[in-house]
């Protein structure tokens, strides 16, 4: 036994073996509600003991001996009072497998990351329990988050693991590591990382764009951003996930720019960008530039790309729309859809002016009919064009469809200032 560590050190080593942990014991029992109790039971023995006794030498292994002797005691005494034999949750592992498992250093952060975005699961679902299991977010953090009551993300949870406990081998994509590729997992894994980073990506954007919900261990945002960089520990080779972490540093650098004193949003152009984190976007560029390959070929990537030339501008008229065009034309062409669309015409308004903003814009109207979005960036070409009426005219209708009140406030205010102009 190791001795001399903190409370603070364990708690924090606690935190970054929990999902190597229950991802093995899902792994190995194949029930979520089981193993995590097992595991809480383990940590709560862990926080009692490792300050007193010392650290051991080998924590990972330690918490997942301890959990699976509580886990099968826990079956065992199940089946005992129901007076049967066998449980068929419970697989007997031989000792010589528990002790490899405990001992062999794998992670199994990705085969939990894999398991909470199965496709039985919807996206709402696989959120959830992705920051319940691999995040550690209690379920009560969790609903505070996304402003709902603990009753009803209990359920969802609670939901989700009974789809994933009816799912027949839910691990048969990944058991064979020997027909890992190149990029480091199973080939047919590869297949769920697109859901992986669309998960992790609308954690960052729900924390995003949803003022007053902070978790305790800090906000949406940045759980999604703590989650990317253990995803992209585990897969440093694998450009979508590299380009995902790129792309949400290089988004949260701006954070404290974007809005007032008062709460009120602040648009990119206007924000003061010495209020932009610079650390992030060194870091943000950097993976840009030295990791990710010459040719852009994955969504991410190039939406990365697009937030590096953003952040490099020093001033909002030193932008490189030009090349930022040609990005969103190059990202429309590989995910053809009306929001980047949309965001393609704000780049092609700031190079040929609004008028052919404007003539984009009408191709998605149908595709876009009531959202705010299109009312807005609709609006902002108008006033490009010096139509104030028609700019107020949409800057009104966007202000009435947006659910977000920082936005509403700002889309009013435009309005307002316009017809003070007339």
């Amino acid at each position: 036994m190791g001795h001399g560590s903190t409370t603070y050190e364990i708690e924090d080593l606690l935190r970054e073996l929990a999902p190597q942990v229950l991802g093995v014991l899902v792994r190995r029992y194949g029930d979520f509600d089981t193993a995590e109790d097992a595991l809480q039971e383990a940590m709560l023995a862990a926080a009692t003991q490792w300050p007193v006794e010392g650290k051991p030498d080998n924590p990972r292994g330690w918490l997942i001996q301890v959990a699976s002797r509580r886990l099968v005691d826990t079956v065992r005494a199940e089946v005992a009072r129901r007076n049967r034999e066998t449980a068929t949750m419970l697989r007997e592992v031989p000792a010589a497998a528990e002790l490899s498992d405990a001992v062999d250093g794998r992670d199994d952060t990705l085969t939990l990351f894999f398991l909470c975005c199965h496709p039985v699961l919807s996206p709402a679902s696989a959120i959830a329990l992705t920051l319940r299991a691999v995040g550690g977010l209690s379920t009560e953090e969790i609903a505070r988050a996304f402003l709902l009551p603990e009753s009803t993300m209990a359920q969802r949870i609670s939901r989700a693991k009974k789809r994933l406990a009816a799912v027949d081998r839910p691990f048969a994509s990944g058991e064979n590591h020997s027909a890992a590729g190149e990029s480091g997992y199973p080939g047919a894994w590869r297949e769920r990382v697109g859901t992986v980073l669309q998960v992790l990506y609308l954690i960052f954007t729900e924390g995003h764009t949803t003022t007053g919900s902070q978790l305790r261990r800090n906000d949406l945002s940045a759980e999604a951003i703590r989650l990317a960089r253990a995803l992209h520990r585990l897969l440093p080779d694998d450009s979508e996930v590299t380009g995902l972490l790129a792309l949400l540093l290089l988004t949260d650098s701006r954070r404290a720019a974007r809005t007032g004193p008062h709460g009120e949003l602040i648009p990119l152009a206007e924000q003061d960008r010495g209020k932009w984190e610079h650390g992030s976007i060194t870091e943000g560029i950097r993976l840009v530039t030295g990791t990710l390959p010459g040719r852009l070929t994955g969504p991410y990537q190039i939406q990365a790309a697009i937030a590096a030339l953003h952040s490099q501008a020093l001033r909002a008229e030193d932008t490189e729309w030009d090349r930022i065009l040609l990005l969103y034309s190059r990202l429309e062409r590989l995910t053809p859809n009306p929001m980047v669309t949309l965001n393609r015409a704000v780049a092609l308004a700031m190079v040929e002016g609004p008028r052919a903003g404007l003539d984009l814009v009408a191709t998605i109207e149908n595709a876009l009919r009531g959202s705010h979005r299109l009312e807005a960036v609709r609006g902002h070409f108008y006033e490009m064009a010096g139509d104030f009426e028609s700019a107020i005219a949409s800057y009104s209708a966007a202000a009435r469809r947006t659910t977000s009140m920082p936005e509403r406030d700002y889309l009013m205010l435009r309005a307002a200032l316009l017809r003070n102009s007339l």
